[in-house]
C-alpha cells in the first residue's frame, strides 16, 4: 500500500540529483519517494546533465517513464509507493536498486558542506527552515559553520541575510534600516510563504532587536520604504524622559500612525528603539558621503510629509533632526525671548522669563537640522536678554570710566546686537528680534548719550586726559615702552575696527593658539579716545604724528618717520602682492628684519566694507580681515600692537534718519544752526575739523550724507572708541607692566542666568571639615603702563553652607593632600575657588568662568583645568571631566564625595 507523503520542493529535487550526480553513479534513474506531483519545469539542468523529472502514482508509470527515456537523459521518479508495490524488477534499473527518502534536514546539511551535524534547537525551529535553506540556497551552498554543528543561529542568520540582501553579520538595526531603502529586496521578502516570512522576522527581532517589528511591521502593510521616515516619527511620538502616561492628544497622533505599520501598535521599548535607530542612520548619512546625505535630506523631508498627512505635523519640535522641528524650537524661542523683554506684560520675574528662553535657546542648539548662523544669533539674543536682567549702573564719572563701559560691556552689548538687527527668516522669531532689540537701543541710547555729553565736557572743557588713553598718545605711551625694553613691535592699524570688531578678531587670535593677549597688569581690556570728529583724516594722521594732527597718506608717512626713522610704514598699496605670494617679499623681509625696530601697517578691510558690503552681517577676524594672519604668521617674534583709528556704526536699514545738511560728510556737519535732537556741539583743541567747532551725532542712526552700509564720523562709543590689543607669541612677560589677560567677556555673555536653588550637596564628614569659611584670593594686579584704577573683583557666587563645607573638607582629606604633592600643586584658594563655582553651578561652570572665579589668565585656563582633573582623578574615575563643546567643564559630585571619603558621618 502507497504511504501519504508530503509534496517535493523542486530545490529539494535539485540537491538530491546534486548529490545523486556526485557518486558517479552509472545508473540513469533515481527513484525519490515523494508525493507523485511536479508543476515545474519537467526537465532539470545540473552541470552538463538533462534530468527529467516524472511523476510516477503508479508501478506502469514508472515502467513507461524508464522506456521513454531519451539516450542523452537521466530521470527522476518521484512517486509515493514502496520499494516493495515498485518490484525488484523496477528497482534493478534505478540507483542503489532502491528509492530514497527525501529528508529536508539531510538537504540542510547537504547545503551547508556535508560534515555538519545538526543542532537540536535548529530542527525544532520548524519544518520551514529546511524548506527555506534548501530553496534559497546559493549555488556554492551555504557558509559552512566554524565547528561540525550547525547552530540554530548560524542558520537563520544566513538566511535572513540572504533574503535582506545583508551580510549575515551586519543584522542589527541599522541594517534592518538600510535593508528597508531597497524596495526590490523588500519585495523579495513579501513573496516569501508566509511561515518563512513569520520564521524570519521571529528571528530577526531576536538579533536585531525591536526594531525588527516595527521595521518588519512597515514593509508588510506596504510603507517599508518609509520604515526610516517612520522611525522618526517614532521618535516624536513616543518622546524619550515623558511621562508614562501620554496625554490624549499624544495617544490619537500614535494611533495615527498605527496604519503605516499595517496595524501594528507598538510597545513604549519597540518605539524607542525604531526611533533611535532611524535617528542613528540619519546621523551617519549626514556624516557621509554626498549621496548618503542626499537620502538623508529626503528622509526627512519624507518623514515632514508623512507628518503632514497624518496631521501630526504640530509635534515635530519633538525631533532633533526634522527641519521643520528646528523651525517649530525657533518659534517657541522666540516666543520666550519676547515675553522676556522687559516691558512685555509678562507676569512671571525677569529672571523665571529669561531661564526659560536659555531653555528654549538650549533646545534649538541641540538641533542637528539647526541652521548655524541662526543659533548664533539666538544666543546673542538670550545674552542681551541678560543684559538687560541687569540694573543699569550710574552714569560714568569719568571719561576713562565712559571708555571702559564701551570695552568692558557696551561693546559686547554691540557685537550681539549686529547679529539680533540682522535679524531671522522667520516672522514670528523676526518680530521677537525686533522687540528685543528696541529694547536693548533705549538702554544703549542712555549710554550713548552719558558718553557724548562727557565727551563734549572734556573737550569744551580742555580737560587733561590723566591717566586716559588718547589716539596720539598710543605711539609714545604703549610702542615705544615696548621698543625701550628691547622688543620688536608689528602695528597693525585696522581701520574702522570697533571695539565689537575688536572683540572678534581678539578671539580669533586666542582661538589659534599661536598667540597670548596682554593686558594692563593682567586686568581688564583698556580702549583708547579717538580725535574728533571720528573720520580717517584726523585720527590715523594723529595716530601716525603722536599728536592731533589732519592729514592724508603722505603726511601720515613723513610724520611716523620724523619719529622712528628706523620704523616702516605699509599702507594698502604696500600690502598688495602678486600671484602665488601671500606676503610681500619686501615686507617680509622688514618685518624680519633684526634692525627694523618698528613695524606698522594698515589694513583697509573694514573700512572697505563700509562703502561695498554690509559689515554688521561679518564676523570679523583673522579669516576675514586681508593680510592679517599672514602678517602675523611672519611676526612671531614681535610683540603685535591692534589698533585703529576710529570705531563705525552700521546702517540702520529702515530706522535710520537722514538729516538735512550743507555737508557732504555722513556723520558730521559744520557748526551752524543749533544741534537737533540727538546730535550735540563739540567745540575744542580736540576737534581738528570744521575750524575747531562740529555738531556730531551720538544716536547711531542719524546720518547726513548718502547711504552706505556703515559710517563713522560723529560721538558715538562705537565710534569714538578705539580697542587696543596686544598680543605676544607664548611671552606673557614681553612687555613691561603688561601680562596674561584674563576672561574679557563680561559674565552676562558666558554664563546662563539660573534662579533655582543649586540641588543640595551632601553634607561632608564634619570631623575633618575647617570650621571657617575659606576666602578666594585674588592675584594683585602689577602697575601697567598707565594709572588705571584696579578692576573691581569679580563677585564669588553667593555664599552657601553645603558648598563651603564640602570644599572645605576635601581640601582637608587625607585623599587630597595625598595626591597634592609637591611639586607646582594648584593652590589651595585656586582650587577653592574652582570647586565652589562648580559646585554651586550643580556641577557644571564653563572654563571661562572658572578662570575669572579663580584669578587665573585666559591662555592658562587649560592647563589649569587640567591639572585640576588630574587632581580629583582617583583611580582613573571621571570626577572632573569636559563636556564635547570644549568650553564647559562638569564635576560629578557624588563621585568626588565617595572618592574623597567625604560622606556623612
Amino acid at each position: 500500500m502507497s504511504i501519504t507523503r508530503a509534496a517535493v520542493r523542486p530545490a529539494a529535487v535539485r540537491r538530491k540529483v546534486e548529490s545523486w550526480l556526485a557518486e558517479r553513479d552509472d545508473s540513469d534513474a533515481i527513484v525519490l519517494h515523494a508525493r507523485p506531483e511536479w508543476t515545474d519545469e519537467p526537465t532539470l539542468t545540473v552541470g552538463e546533465t538533462t534530468v527529467r523529472v516524472v511523476p510516477c502514482p503508479t508501478p506502469i508509470a514508472a515502467r513507461a517513464a524508464l522506456v521513454d527515456r531519451a539516450a542523452h537523459e537521466k530521470l527522476v521518479l518521484l512517486t509515493d509507493l514502496t520499494d516493495m508495490e515498485l518490484g525488484d524488477g523496477l528497482l534493478a534499473h534505478v540507483s542503489m536498486q532502491k528509492g530514497r527518502s527525501v529528508d529536508p534536514w539531510d538537504l540542510v546539511t547537504q547545503v551547508f558542506g556535508g560534515q555538519i551535524r545538526l543542532d537540536s534547537t535548529l530542527v525544532r525551529t520548524g519544518r520551514w527552515v529546511a524548506d527555506a535553506l534548501t530553496d534559497l540556497a546559493p549555488a556554492e551552498g551555504w557558509a559552512p559553520p566554524t565547528g561540525l554543528i550547525l547552530t540554530r543561529d548560524h542558520a537563520l542568520r544566513h538566511l535572513a541575510g540572504a533574503v535582506l540582501g545583508l551580510d549575515p553579520d551586519e543584522l542589527d538595526g541599522a541594517g534592518l534600516l538600510q535593508w528597508s531603502t531597497d524596495a526590490p529586496t523588500q519585495l523579495r521578502f513579501a513573496d516569501l510563504p508566509a511561515d518563512w516570512a513569520e520564521g524570519i522576522g521571529t528571528f530577526l527581532a531576536e538579533a536585531a532587536g525591536p526594531v525588527a517589528v516595527a521595521v518588519l511591521a512597515a514593509v508588510r502593510a506596504g510603507h517599508g520604504v518609509d520604515a526610516i521616515p517612520l522611525g522618526l516619527l517614532a521618535e516624536v511620538l513616543w518622546p524619550r524622559g515623558v511621562p508614562t502616561t501620554p496625554d490624549v492628544d499624544l495617544v490619537v497622533a500614535r494611533a495615527r500612525l498605527e496604519p503605516r505599520l499595517g496595524g501594528t501598535r507598538l510597545t513604549e521599548t519597540q518605539a524607542t528603539a525604531f526611533g533611535e535607530a532611524a535617528e542613528a542612520w540619519i546621523y551617519r548619512a549626514l556624516d557621509g558621503e554626498p549621496a548618503a546625505r542626499y537620502d538623508a535630506r529626503r528622509m526627512l523631508r519624507r518623514a515632514e510629509e508623512i507628518a503632514e498627512e497624518i496631521d501630526v505635523a504640530g509635534r515635530l519640535d519633538a525631533s532633533a533632526l526634522l527641519p521643520a522641528g528646528f523651525t517649530q524650537r525657533m518659534r517657541a524661542f522666540g516666543a520666550a525671548v519676547r515675553l522676556a523683554v522687559p516691558a512685555s506684560g509678562a507676569t512671571a520675574t525677569a529672571g523665571e522669563l529669561i531661564e526659560r528662553a536659555q531653555d528654549r535657546l538650549a533646545e534649538v542648539e541641540a538641533h542637528r537640522s539647526a541652521d548655524r548662523s541662526r543659533v548664533e544669533t539666538a544666543r546673542m539674543a538670550v545674552r542681551l536678554l541678560r543684559w538687560l536682567a541687569l540694573p543699569d549702573g550710574p552714569t560714568p564719572a569719568t571719561m576713562l570710566d565712559a571708555v571702559h563701559r564701551q570695552v568692558r560691556a557696551d561693546g559686547w552689548v554691540d557685537r550681539a546686537r549686529l547679529d539680533v538687527f540682522a535679524g531671522d527668516v522667520d516672522q514670528q522669531v523676526a518680530q521677537a528680534y525686533r522687540l528685543l532689540h528696541t529694547a536693548v537701543d533705549a538702554r544703549r541710547a542712555r549710554h550713548d548719550r552719558e558718553f557724548a555729553e562727557l565727551l563734549q565736557d572734556m573737550i569744551s572743557a580742555e580737560r587733561e586726559p590723566g591717566a586716559l588713553l588718547r589716539v596720539e598718545d598710543v605711539l609714545d605711551r604703549v610702542v615705544r615702552p615696548v621698543l625701550d625694553n628691547g622688543r620688536r613691535v608689528l602695528m597693525v592699524v585696522l581701520d574702522g575696527m570697533g571695539v565689537a570688531a575688536g572683540i572678534e578678531i581678539a578671539d580669533s587670535l586666542g582661538r589659534s593658539g599661536a598667540w597670548t593677549e596682554l593686558t594692563p597688569g593682567g586686568g581688564p581690556r583698556t580702549g583708547v579716545l579717538a580725535a574728533l570728529p571720528t573720520v580717517t583724516q584726523v585720527n590715523r594722521c594723529s595716530l601716525f604724528s603722536g599728536r592731533l594732527a589732519v592729514g592724508d597718506r603722505s603726511a601720515e608717512l613723513r610724520a611716523f618717520s620724523a619719529q622712528f626713522p628706523g620704523g616702516v610704514l605699509l599702507h594698502k598699496s604696500d600690502l598688495r602682492t602678486p600671484a602665488g605670494l601671500a606676503v610681500d617679499p619686501e615686507v617680509a623681509a622688514a618685518i624680519g628684519d633684526p634692525a627694523v625696530p618698528l613695524v606698522a601697517a594698515v589694513i583697509n578691510t573694514i573700512d572697505d566694507a563700509l562703502e561695498r558690503s554690509d559689515p554688521g552681517t561679518i564676523e570679523w577676524g583673522t579669516d576675514t580681515v586681508n593680510g592679517l594672519r599672514d602678517l602675523l604668521a611672519v611676526a612671531q617674534d614681535r610683540v603685535v600692537v591692534l589698533v585703529s583709528d576710529h570705531g563705525h556704526v552700521v546702517d540702520r536699514g529702515s530706522d535710520a534718519l537722514l538729516v538735512p545738511s550743507d555737508s557732504s560728510e555722513n556723520r558730521w556737519r559744520p557748526a551752524t544752526g543749533e544741534p537737533g535732537d540727538g546730535e550735540l556741539l563739540f567745540r575744542g583743541s580736540r576737534v581738528a575739523l570744521g575750524g575747531g567747532a562740529t555738531i556730531l551725532p551720538w544716536r547711531e542712526e542719524l546720518r547726513y550724507g548718502p547711504r552706505k552700509a556703515g559710517y563713522h564720523g560723529g560721538a558715538a562709543p562705537a565710534e569714538a572708541v578705539i580697542p587696543l590689543l596686544l598680543f605676544a607669541a607664548h611671552d606673557e612677560n614681553a612687555v613691561p607692566g603688561w601680562t596674561g589677560a584674563p576672561v574679557s567677556s563680561p559674565e552676562w555673555w558666558r554664563e546662563p542666568l539660573r534662579l533655582a536653588e543649586a540641588t543640595p550637596v551632601p553634607a561632608a564628614r564634619t570631623a575633618t571639615a575647617r570650621t571657617t569659611r575659606r576666602t578666594v584670593r585674588h592675584p594683585v594686579q602689577d602697575e601697567g603702563l598707565f594709572d588705571l584704577p584696579a578692576p573691581s573683583p569679580v563677585a564669588a557666587p553667593p555664599p552657601v553652607d553645603p558648598t563651603a563645607t564640602l570644599v572645605d573638607a576635601l581640601l582637608a582629606s587625607a585623599v587630597y593632600a595625598d595626591r597634592r604633592g609637591t611639586r607646582a600643586p594648584l593652590p589651595d584658594e585656586r582650587v577653592a575657588a574652582m570647586m565652589a563655582t562648580l559646585i554651586a553651578g550643580n556641577g557644571r561652570a564653563t572654563l571661562e568662568t572658572l578662570a575669572t572665579r579663580a584669578g587665573v589668565p585666559v591662555h592658562r585656563v587649560h592647563g589649569t583645568f587640567a591639572a585640576l582633573r588630574r587632581l580629583l582623578q582617583v583611580e582613573g574615575y571621571p570626577v572632573l571631566s569636559l563636556d564635547p563643546d570644549g568650553r564647559t567643564a562638569k564635576l560629578d559630585v557624588p563621585l568626588l564625595i565617595e572618592q574623597f571619603g567625604l560622606e556623612a558621618s
